[in-house]
């Protein structure tokens, strides 16, 4: 008996020590993720404005510039994939994976040949332990990612795809990472970043209406040239802000679920030794009424 209270006792340490850590974690979650939304909130204004400025350009100018131009026959295909760091998320890192592997294999069943780029240690290992192949892989920087982090990654993307085919360039971009909706809610999303394809803010015009007219300077090229690096950095530096936001609100839930079961383990585990311990006792007092019936008998 003695034996099964010292186990449960030892069991109840090991579980305390646990739930130190998760409310740890999910306080320091809780403590990022505040930031992180607020990051969101600034960048996304910015980078839609962005979008509509290069798309305004680009619908009106009537450049033929390659990072705008539909390729006629899309043989290659690249994947940017954005995952985390670090794991104890819940179901984020196995979401975006697990998107990224439908975008990947919707692309091939078109016949497409598919490059994955992957951002965070969780999808490198994901891909690298399934010795699935990747093109370049970004880490380190998941949960707070700056600009920087998203030049690099738009500049290596630019470059491959204004690459000929024949060097190993790409036809098309899709970037798949998590949305932050809420604190409770956070979704995979796929987009195709190029060619740029989407004209937002710009309506067509009505059956009695004229296209507007505008008159660019420098020229719609330069425009173009100027402005399309910035949409491509603009897009990925919202779109790794947004997945920093969703893995911190993913961690924060995950740890906060870790610590209620530490609690709820301490609880089944403590009053387990406690009856452990009252039936001892019980056998205890049993013993000494027994021993002093048999010396009372005996006299």
């Amino acid at each position: 008996m003695g034996a099964q209270i010292r186990e449960y006792r030892q069991r109840i340490r090991s579980v305390s020590a646990t739930k130190k850590i998760t409310r740890a974690m999910e306080l320091m979650a809780a403590s990022r993720v505040v930031k992180a939304q607020q990051a969101v909130r600034e960048s996304t204004p910015y980078a839609r404005a962005l979008t509509r400025a290069a798309s305004a350009v680009a619908t009106y100018s009537d450049e033929d510039h390659p990072l705008t131009t539909e390729p006629e026959n899309v043989r290659r295909a690249a994947v940017l994939v954005i995952a985390a760091d670090r794991g104890l998320a819940g179901g984020y890192n196995s979401n975006v994976l697990k998107e990224g592997e439908r975008v990947s294999a919707a692309l091939r069943d078109q016949g497409k040949e598919v490059q994955t780029y992957l951002v965070g240690r969780r999808a490198v290992s994901y891909y690298s332990f399934r010795k699935k192949e990747f093109v370049a892989e970004w880490t380190g920087s998941s949960e707070k990612p700056s600009f920087e982090n998203a030049r690099e990654i738009g500049e290596r993307l630019v470059a491959d795809f204004v690459k000929e085919y024949e060097e190993g360039g790409v036809d098309e971009v899709h970037v798949v990472y998590t949305r932050f909706v809420s604190m409770v809610t956070q979704e995979a999303e796929v987009i195709r970043l190029l060619p740029l394809e989407v004209v937002e803010g710009v309506e067509e015009p009505g059956a009695d209406e004229l296209y507007p007219l505008y008159e660019f300077e420098p020229s719609g090229e330069e425009l173009l040239d100027t402005l399309l690096p910035r949409y491509v950095n603009a897009r990925i530096f919202n779109c790794l802000l947004q997945a920093a936001a969703s893995e911190l609100a993913a961690r924060q839930r995950a740890m906060k679920s870790a610590t209620d079961n530490a609690e709820e383990l301490i609880k089944k585990y403590t009053r387990l030794a406690n009856q452990a311990r009252q039936a001892e006792i019980t056998q205890e007092i049993s013993e000494i009424v027994g021993g002093a019936g048999a010396l009372a008998e005996s006299k």
